[in-house]
């Protein structure tokens, strides 16, 4: 187990220098065994919940074939996953028991990219995010035209809300106030019953998948069913390209997962990029932005009682050197999914801050 990076450490490698500096090397994170090498068998990073994603992307770039098809082709599987309630079919709705689902793509060798957002219905978004980046002059549609483009090129309709994630939205429901007439299960004994969405923990559900081809070429996806029970039509970073999602071909690429709102303030990914473009590695460029998203975040309701935020964002890199890395606000969870074509492993990742401390 490689120790934890915390915002201790970090603070102490940028202090006087400033967080755009040069930091100190992150010893055993985001190097590749050779860079000499590295794309005689592909790279694929993915976040944690990304293992399956990984050996599908890899097992079809080693076939020569263009990372956009690999990536995508990984994500799918989540996406087809009814018993993941993070994207796609069995994704968790908003707060009207809807699931709107949210998905970028972006080729670098062109340069091109295509999203969709607050897409209902459809249960592969990554895909007709692909569609609008090959088949329209834009990049992002949205709701009703993003689903009436996705019919126009055959996708099919489906409800996307399996029983088993309306029994989860139903419990929010039923616990969101006590000033209405949704009650949980209780007895007559139980004070308190229900309770306020200051409370209720909204959960975040996305995966990022980047990948190198044999070529050369990155390419990176991300899709999510977005933040659990939302205002019905709000779209997070996920669709947003430099916010969840940025590749550029002659860097590297970036993606997140946790608290959109976070990245869209900040433009995280694009400023992931940079910061490898500035000579950072992944991982340096990774915490970089998560400092990033602690110094502009003023609100004390999105603060705990030392100032730090209350949430988690997780950012994922690799650059054109076939070196890859991740960094989280949190210490919590903060792993991610490698595949460097020979082995397919979870990797612990570096935070600012150590959950308990």
């Amino acid at each position: 187990m490689k120790p934890i990076f915390t915002r201790r450490d970090f603070l102490r490698t940028t202090a006087a220098v400033g967080v755009g500096s040069t930091l100190l090397p992150f010893s055993g994170y985001g190097k590749s065994a050779t860079t000499s090498s590295r794309y005689t068998k592909g790279l694929v990073v993915a976040s944690a919940n990304g293992l399956r994603a990984t050996q599908k992307a890899m097992e079809i770039i080693q076939t020569g074939a263009d990372a956009l098809d690999g990536v995508i082709a990984g994500v799918n599987i989540l996406e087809d996953d009814p018993d993941d309630m993070t994207i796609g079919l069995g994704g968790l709705p908003n707060a009207d028991g809807v699931v709107e689902l949210d998905a970028s793509v972006m080729h670098g060798p062109t340069h091109r990219a295509g999203a969709v957002g607050a897409l209902q219905n459809i249960k592969n978004p990554s895909i007709v995010a692909r569609y609008v980046m090959e088949r329209t002059d834009h990049v992002l549609l949205v709701a009703e035209g993003a689903l009436k483009f996705a019919k126009m090129h055959g996708f099919k309709e489906e409800n996307l809300l399996t029983e088993k994630a309306r029994k989860e939205w139903v419990k929010w429901k039923e616990s969101l106030s006590n000033q209405d007439d949704y009650l949980p299960p209780h007895s007559i004994e139980d004070k308190d019953v229900g309770g306020d969405s200051r409370n209720v923990m909204h959960t975040y559900g996305t995966i990022n998948c980047l990948g190198i081809d044999l070529h050369g070429g990155i390419s990176g996806v991300t899709t999510t069913s977005g933040m659990a029970y939302k205002v019905p039509g709000r779209v997070g970073d996920s669709p947003i390209i430099g916010a969840g999602l940025f590749v550029d071909n002659e860097v590297g690429a970036a993606g997140s997962t946790g608290r959109g709102e976070a990245n869209l303030l900040n433009c995280s990914s694009v400023m992931v990029v940079e910061y490898m473009r500035q000579g950072k590695s992944p991982t340096e460029a990774c915490l970089m932005a998560c400092q990033r998203i602690v110094d502009h975040n003023k609100e004390r309701r999105l603060q705990d009682e030392r100032g730090r935020p209350n949430f988690d964002v997780k950012f994922y890199a690799l650059n054109k050197n076939g070196e890859y890395g991740s960094g989280s606000i949190w210490s919590s969870g903060a792993k991610f999914a490698v595949h460097d074509g020979r082995t397919n492993e979870i990797h612990d990742a570096p935070s600012l801050y150590k959950a308990g401390e």
